[in-house]
């Protein structure tokens, strides 16, 4: 588990660490705000091509096989986007990266639903949800402290040693646990399931450049769309399915699903938001930010295996339920920010934020996957981790868009108050976050523990 989890800490740092320095590298390697926010979609772009085949993979091959694969690919992307001498390398870099991690997410979940007995699960879960949740939170704040005091390729530098422990450790440790089968890839299946997650990734990243009404952000979602209509349908016919989808046909499974949905949603776009808030409107300089957010990320790191530990003990409904109401108070206060909010204020409403959602975030998918057979496992691995990655894409590029938005058409009203027209989008954001998350609440009401544990 130990060398599983730290790969995997590694390419969520590696997810949300370079945002930060995305002005920086525009400049250095001159090229416009447009093409380097590649960087980051290409990231996005890559889980939501790879995570679905992921499941497949881990029917045909070795746990041990997945691993070293995965490792490797995030060690020679790391390596490859720190020596980068081009924008293009980097990019290429980038890409390798995520293909390490779409393969090792799904990896770490079997793992954990294969060698812990269901009433340790939450425990399991709860450590994952510590570097699910420690990774992108923590990326922003060490990159502004590596930004500071040493270059941009730094940020990938730093990760090697721990990547290097990861594959060693690993070796050494891990055996295999998964059940080897006969399946066959489907190459139709895979053609069609990269066009349909990669056409709404792919979209929805493009809409705050060229606006939602644009004929490539349009034509794009509908063919991915489309297309993974007709992978669900061949999946449905096909004996042995590349992604079984049986899995929906379990109610506590697809409540879990729009509960992980609206969670990814709100967080991965709160954690963009937020920043851009406080520097635009409270004119705060990014270190700092990250300063702000880093005690509710720590936090949530110190109690997330103690929040797996009471969902063993207590069940899914007395740990969720609370969460969801802490992330609905949050996002309650983070609406009535203005430009002169204190910063002790949005410390605190983001430590009761991130606490709220570390109660939701491992306990749900937890709770998902257990109300499957074991034998649905991998495939209920592969579609919760992918809606995540598309959730978080699609979160990201709507909540920008609107905040954008609302920038322009406040700043057309109020002539040279760029504050507070950063404040109104912001709290437009936020309002619209927590009616999502009101409705969390509302579905955690129907959340039970399922009757095979």
């Amino acid at each position: 588990m130990a060398a599983l989890l730290v790969a995997g800490f590694v390419g969520l740092f590696s997810e949300t660490a370079l945002n930060i320095a995305l002005g920086q590298l525009s400049q250095i390697f001159q090229v416009n705000a447009t093409t380097i926010q590649w960087l980051a979609t290409a990231y996005f772009l890559t889980l939501g091509i790879l995570v679905p085949v992921s499941g497949i993979l881990m029917q045909k091959f070795t746990t041990r096989q997945m691993f070293i694969t995965a490792v490797s690919l995030t060690i020679i992307g790391t390596i490859l986007a720190a020596a980068a001498p081009s924008f293009a390398i980097l990019l290429a870099g980038r890409i390798i990266q995520a293909a390490g991690l779409a393969i090792n997410l799904p990896l770490t979940q079997n793992v954990i639903f294969t060698i812990f007995p269901p009433n340790k699960r939450g425990g399991a879960m709860g450590i994952m949800g510590l570097v699910m949740l420690a990774g992108p939170a923590l990326g922003p704040t060490l990159a502004g402290l590596i930004l500071d005091t040493l270059s941009w390729h730094w940020i990938f530098w730093v990760t090697i040693p721990f990547l290097l422990f990861s594959l060693i450790f690993g070796l050494a440790y891990l055996p295999n646990v998964n059940e080897i089968r006969k399946v066959s890839i489907d190459g139709i299946s895979v053609i069609l399931s990269t066009i349909g997650f990669g056409g709404v990734v792919y979209g929805v990243s493009m809409a705050g450049e060229f606006g939602w009404t644009s004929t490539s952000v349009i034509g794009s979602i509908i063919i991915g769309a489309v297309a993974l209509l007709t992978f669900a349908i061949r999946q449905t016919k096909m004996d042995n399915p590349m992604l079984n989808l049986k899995a929906f046909h379990y109610p506590l499974f697809v409540l879990g699903v729009v509960m992980s949905f609206i969670t990814f949603f709100n967080m991965l776009s709160m954690l963009v938001i937020l920043p851009m808030y406080m520097q635009m409107a409270l004119f705060i300089a990014a270190f700092t930010t990250g300063l702000i957010l880093l005690p509710g990320s720590l936090l949530n790191c110190i109690l997330a295996p103690t929040i797996g530990r009471l969902f063993d003990k207590y069940g899914p409904k007395a740990v969720i339920t609370p969460g969801t109401i802490l992330v609905a108070i949050g996002y309650a206060i983070y609406a009535q920010f203005g430009t002169d909010t204190a910063l002790w204020v949005i410390v605190v409403t983001h430590i009761v934020m991130m606490l709220g959602i570390g109660a939701v975030l491992a306990s749900v998918q937890t709770n998902t996957l257990n109300s499957l057979p074991k034998q649905y496992y991998p495939d209920g691995i592969a579609l919760t981790q992918t809606i995540q990655q598309v959730a978080g894409a699609v979160g990201i590029a709507v909540m920008v868009s609107i905040l954008s938005a609302k920038q322009t058409s406040h700043s057309a009203a109020v002539v040279n108050e760029p504050a507070q027209a950063a404040a109104a989008g912001s709290s437009l954001v936020f309002t619209i976050s927590l009616l999502l998350a009101v409705v969390n609440v509302v579905l955690s009401l129907f959340i039970k523990k399922p009757k095979s544990v």
